[in-house]
C-alpha cells in the first residue's frame, strides 16, 4: 500500500519541486510510507534509476535535475515484509518501468517474483505483443477473475514514449483513490493531490489509459 507519483511533459521540468511535494504528501500519509523509495526519470532518452531504502522524506533530493518523464515510488511494505531495496519500485526490465500500490488476496496465478507486485509485472508482460495498453487491459482483466479479493490494484507503467495507468479499488477510496491534472503541456497521475493546487480530478475507478 504505497505512494505513486507520474509526471509528464513535452520538454524537461525541475524534478525536484515535485519529489519534494510527493515526499510530503508519503510522509503525512495514514500509512507509513517509510520503507525505501525510488523514482526514474528520462535523461537523454534513456532511462535513469534511483532507489534507497530510508524514507523519502529523509533522503537528500537536491541531487535530481530536470526530465521531461518522472515516476516515482515511495513503499509501505504489507506486513512489514521483504524490506530491502532490491524490492523497492519502480522495477525496470530493461524497456518498462512499473509501480504498484494495493493489496490481492488469494491470487491464482503463477509467476516468478520476488514479491506481489513483481509477479504481477512479470505477468502483464506476458501479453504484451506489441501493444503494452492492450497487455495491461488483459492482464489486469485475467488477474481480477483470477483473485479472491482486489482490495486495490493500482499500477503505473511507462516506457521512453508513453505512460501507462489502470486503478482499481474496492474500499478504502480515501486511500486508494489516484488523482490526476493537465496543466498546460504536463500530466501528472499521483495518489493524492498536491496540497493546496486546484484542478486536479479523481480518477475514475476501474480507469485503463494511455498517454
Amino acid at each position: 500500500m504505497c505512494r505513486l507519483l507520474c509526471v509528464k511533459a513535452n520538454k524537461a521540468f525541475e524534478i525536484r519541486p515535485h519529489l519534494k511535494i510527493f515526499a510530503e504528501i508519503a510522509r503525512r500519509s495514514k500509512e507509513y510510507q517509510g520503507h525505501g523509495w525510488g523514482c526514474a526519470w528520462l535523461q537523454g532518452g534513456q532511462w535513469k534509476v534511483y532507489h534507497n531504502i530510508n524514507p523519502i522524506w529523509k533522503d537528500d533530493l537536491g541531487q535530481f535535475d530536470r526530465s521531461p518523464l518522472l515516476i516515482a515510488h515511495a513503499r509501505s511494505a504489507f506486513r512489514d515484509e521483504g524490506i530491502c531495496v532490491e524490492n523497492n519500485m519502480p522495477f525496470f526490465d530493461g524497456h518498462t518501468m512499473f509501480m504498484f500500490n494495493g493489496e490481492l488476496r488469494g491470487v491464482r496465478i503463477k509467476e516468478h517474483g520476488r514479491i506481489g507486485a513483481e509477479k504481477i509485472f512479470n505477468y502483464v508482460k506476458r501479453f504484451n505483443h506489441g501493444d503494452m495498453l492492450r497487455a495491461l487491459e488483459r492482464g489486469v482483466s485475467v488477474i481480477k477473475k483470477k483473485t479472491r479479493y482486489i482490495r486495490a490494484m493500482n499500477i503505473v507503467m511507462a516506457d521512453t514514449n508513453k505512460v501507462y495507468l489502470s486503478t482499481l479499488f474496492n474500499e478504502d477510496p480515501e486511500y486508494f483513490q489516484m488523482w490526476s491534472k493537465r496543466a498546460g503541456d504536463m500530466q501528472l497521475i499521483c495518489s493524492e493531490a498536491y496540497p493546496g493546487e486546484s484542478r486536479w480530478n479523481a480518477c475514475h475507478n476501474g480507469t485503463i489509459e494511455a498517454f
